[in-house]
């Protein structure tokens, strides 16, 4: 149902319960746009790339959802907040509670796991805290401490009659004679010493009688031979059927014994001499007692005081030390151990680690585990890398030595924690046999199948009751959102942006609220089809909580089982923002307007190439072992259109963008990451003159950086303006029409086009610049015009539009046509970048390559889910893009998960079977059409 059918007031009279309504929507490109969204469903938000979609969702309902919360707080609380503005629209009716999920990777710090952003981690360190057990690392007994009630109850379960005494060793205190320490006994009101020796003899002693002997004789008595052993007698007690009172005496008793006695006190009964300690301690270490900030990594209390819970320092890198992994020891692998002098190193260990039959002469990458350890070590007579590593840290005032020990220094795991992030005495704490440092290292659905199997005592089932289902709960979401594979203590700034969407998505529904808004930003992102399934049904469990689920979405699986589907358009930019159409599925398929129900009733399709494209080159990267890469051997062709396929966590990004690109960044000598294990990179490498990422960060972070400027077009429009008569008879060169420098901006604004005015407890307000009217300009400037067109309104042209306007100068149009044969004629030429969604961001990016032509030499063009944010209609001309680049002599590598892009390849290459450690092995390389011969692949089910 929708406002449109009646008149505003009827709808709003009739609906306002079960919907909410959205009345005169203005943000960004919406026209007006008044629709509703039925309560307690699950409604899909759908349109070409810019109709508007997100602009409905975050820019408006959302934004006014949040402002309304902060409306809500005290003016006190408000000025900590970021200040929010009002969106342009006439009203919102029926709004709850709003929660956004965006796609972005909401941290970068080094701190944040996934454990953390799911809050499954602050719940392991709580059942660590309560039901822990820690165990001394010498013995492997559990350390105990004894309270008062124990040895209350060891007592009251003796026999009745049983002579019971309580003592405590008796002890000379710092600066204190023995005739001193027996005077502060007496004041504190005990009589008896208790003095025996190991031939069970027993003596009870008077301290009165004890004063009255001369120092000697008392120090003979005190301290004596080691054979006998001298106690303070605290209480004596028969063992009966104890009344209440009994009890309090006793429990004071016990109580002043382990105050005495410093934490120890001793029970003697029937002969037997029974230890007590409150100090928590065995073996003769002190053990900390479980708290929670005790498994903290983030707390100075818990953190590993080496690497201060980063699991990494600052030491040898064994990729530096050991470049080449193809290379034995003979061959030179070791870098450091070069040249004359330092040779010698190389030559000793060759000598004396073959009479160990070490193979000198295998390749590093082929050493056993225990090999390679022997080379670091040392073995028998030969000295290790480390040995040569702790010399040259003896000479390290001499700077040669300083030199050559920064050349091979960089991250390693903390060699104290090994990794874990936490201080060794949270590590002697297990749950079940293990610390909790090891749960975080198994893959989730592992550590799922251990706490189903884990089994507590009564007590600590008690205990842990409510721990074990939030942690049960949230394990399993992210089982169902398809992240089975992460581990928890894997890096927050290693997720992707779809990741981390399912990751918050986890936290929102481990808190169970109701009656609220969820908006998801493309939640499917990252996502095999196969995973899709999984997270439908976890939208749709958050709807059936009596939630509203409002997801921007462009998958078909995702739009058929929506309850509501809402189609913006008919295209992006100006040419959007608009209801085109709205209802169900088969609504939206047999609406003649929607470009949307066009695609999905196969009227419009994006076809498969009739021919695929041969390749005579190839890069191959052998034995990848990075993460859950099983020793995998791939080769990339090059000149063609290679798509990556397998489910979401098979070893995609790690082999495309942890070993290949950073391994070839470095192969020519340019700066890169740290590249994953790999045994070695060969093939057609010289033929690549340049490798670029094509990722979907901001194209610039400056609210000047624009469309234009970023593909270098901007330059020649500036040319052409100072070329005009009316700038050369004022002087006016290029930089005069340039907003980035003084000279003919607005000197207001300073190119701005609009004022900033910061309210203290309000959203700053944005003004129009009243010097240039927004224009970024000066008035002399503006006069300077081009067919009748100032710069200013150049700059607020669509790029269709100004394709058309600079026809006939060659120059210009070329610069700019990219961005329409892209996809993006709709974006106005000086929009802002910040404007810009990630998917755009992403195309702006191709275009400036797309724009260079040829003279580039050949690029190896690597891109990670370019169809993110795509509707169909913009992945055919995505599509196109491709193959205009490899026209030009390019290649291509893609990441995705999209059927029609995996259909449009040249060569496919396909991981898995499954995720995680199910994952990391070759399904299937060749062309595309052979994949649906392949019985262990997920995606031929979906071709």
């Amino acid at each position: 149902m929708t406002v449109k059918t009646k008149s505003p007031s009827s709808a709003i009279h009739n609906e306002s319960s079960d919907q909410i309504i959205v009345k005169g929507a203005r943000v960004h490109n919406l026209k007006n746009v008044t629709v509703s969204f039925p309560r307690n469903k699950l409604i899909v938000v759908t349109g070409v790339s810019g109709s508007g979609k997100s602009s409905l969702t975050i820019d408006t309902l959302f934004a006014e959802g949040q402002r309304r919360y902060a409306e809500s707080l005290s003016a006190y609380a408000r000025q900590f907040m970021a200040r929010m503005a009002k969106p342009d629209v006439d009203y919102i009716k029926g709004l709850c509670p709003a929660i956004a999920i965006e796609q972005k990777v909401i941290t970068r710090t080094p701190r944040s796991t996934v454990g953390s952003m799911t809050e499954i981690y602050d719940y392991l360190r709580l059942l660590y805290a309560r039901t822990g057990k820690t165990v001394s690392p010498i013995s492997g007994n559990i350390v105990k401490k004894d309270d008062v009630t124990d040895v209350v109850a060891a007592i009251r379960s003796l026999k009745d009659g049983t002579k019971t005494v309580i003592i405590v060793p008796f002890r000379l205190h710092a600066k204190r004679d023995l005739r001193e320490e027996l005077n502060i006994l007496m004041q504190k009101g005990f009589s008896r010493v208790y003095q025996f020796s190991n031939s069970d003899e027993r003596e009870l002693l008077r301290i009165e009688d004890l004063l009255e002997l001369s120092d000697k004789e008392l120090k003979k008595t005190l301290l004596p031979a080691s054979e006998t052993k001298v106690f303070v007698l605290i209480d004596r007690i028969v063992t009966k059927d104890f009344d209440e009172d009994d009890i309090h005496r006793l429990s004071d008793s016990v109580n002043t014994a382990f105050y005495e006695g410093e934490g120890e006190m001793f029970v003697e009964a029937d002969g037997k001499l029974m230890h007590y300690s409150n100090r928590f301690e065995l073996d003769g270490i002190q053990f900390e007692e479980p708290v929670p900030n005790l498994f903290s990594f983030n707390n100075p209390f818990g953190a590993c005081p080496t690497c201060e819970g980063f699991s990494q320092v600052l030491g040898i890198d064994a990729d530096l030390v050991i470049p080449d992994r193809r290379l034995s020891v003979y061959d030179g692998a070791v870098a450091p151990w070069k040249g004359e002098k330092l040779g010698w190193w190389r030559e000793q260990f060759v000598k004396e680690a073959s009479k160990t039959k070490f193979p000198v002469h295998k390749a590093i990458a082929d050493l056993t585990k225990e090999q390679y350890n022997q080379l670091w070590n040392g073995i028998g007579g030969a000295l290790g890398i480390h040995d040569f590593f702790k010399e040259v840290e003896q000479n390290l005032y001499k700077v040669q030595y300083r030199v050559l020990l920064s050349r091979y220094r960089g991250r390693t795991t903390c060699t104290d924690c090994g990794g874990y992030r936490l201080r060794k005495e949270a590590l002697y704490v297990k749950v079940g046999g293990c610390h909790i440092g090891e749960l975080c290292e198994w893959q989730v659905r592992d550590l799922k199948r251990w706490f189903d199997e884990l089994s507590l005592s009564a007590h600590d089932q008690q205990v842990a009751k409510r721990i074990m289902l939030e942690i049960h709960q949230r394990l399993q979401t992210l089982i169902d959102v398809g992240l089975g594979y992460l581990t928890l203590n894997r890096l927050a700034n290693s997720l992707s942006g779809g990741e981390s969407q399912r990751i918050q998505l986890t936290r929102s529904l481990g808190s169970n609220l109701t009656n609220s808004l969820y908006i998801l930003d493309e939640p499917s992102i990252g996502l095999h089809s196969r995973d899709t399934e999984k997270l439908i049904g976890v939208l749709k469990s958050l709807r059936d909580l009596g939630n509203t689920v409002v997801v921007v979405e462009h998958d078909e699986l995702m739009m058929r089982e929506a309850d509501h589907i809402i189609d913006m358009g008919p295209l992006a930019s100006h040419l959007g923002g608009e209801v085109v159409a709205e209802g169900d599925y088969d609504t939206l398929v047999a609406n003649p307007e929607s470009l949307t129900g066009k695609y999905l009733s196969g009227k419009l399709k994006i076809e498969v190439p009739k021919h695929t494209r041969k390749s005579k080159r190839q890069i191959t990267v052998e034995d990848a072992r990075q993460n859950n890469l099983q020793n995998l051997t791939v080769s990339f062709p090059l000149d063609v259109l290679c798509v990556v396929s397998g489910v979401s966590g098979s070893g995609k990004t790690t082999l495309v963008k942890q070993v290949l690109y950073p391994a070839l960044q470095k192969m020519r000598g340019e700066f890169a990451d740290k590249v994953g294990a790999h045994k070695a990179i060969t093939g057609d490498i010289d033929h690549i003159s340049q490798i670029e990422m094509v990722d979907q960060n901001p194209i610039g972070k400056s609210s000047r950086s624009n469309p234009v400027t970023y593909i270098k077009a901007y330059d020649h429009i500036r040319d052409l303006f100072a070329k005009q008569p009316l700038s050369k008879m004022r002087g006016f060169q290029p930089k005069h029409f340039s907003f980035n420098v003084d000279g003919g901006r607005c000197d207001t604004c300073k190119g701005e086009g609009e004022q900033i005015v910061e309210m203290q407890f309000l959203a700053d307000v944005h003004l129009t610049c009243e010097s240039c009217g927004g224009k970024r300009f000066k008035d002399e400037v503006l006069e300077v015009q081009y067919k009748g067109k100032s710069v200013h309104d150049i700059l607020d042209m669509s790029v269709d539009d100004a394709v058309a306007f600079f026809s006939d100068d060659k120059a210009i149009r070329q610069a700019i046509q990219p961005l329409q044969d892209v996809g993006l004629g709709y974006v106005k030429l000086g929009q802002s970048s910040d404007t810009l969604s990630g998917g755009e961001a992403q195309r702006v990016k191709l275009a400036s390559f797309l724009g260079k032509g040829k003279g580039l030499g050949h690029i190896l063009f690597i891109f990670d889910e370019p169809t993110t944010g795509l509707h169909f209609h913009d992945i055919r001309k995505l599509l196109a893009s491709f193959n205009a680049l490899i026209d030009q002599g390019h290649s291509l590598i893609v990441i995705e998960h999209n059927t029609d892009v995996i259909k449009s390849a040249d060569w496919l290459i396909e991981l898995g079977p499954d995720a995680g450690d199910a994952g990391g092995t070759l399904v299937y390389s060749g062309v595309p059409a052979g994949l649906k011969k392949v019985k262990d692949s997920y995606t031929a089910a979906f071709l």
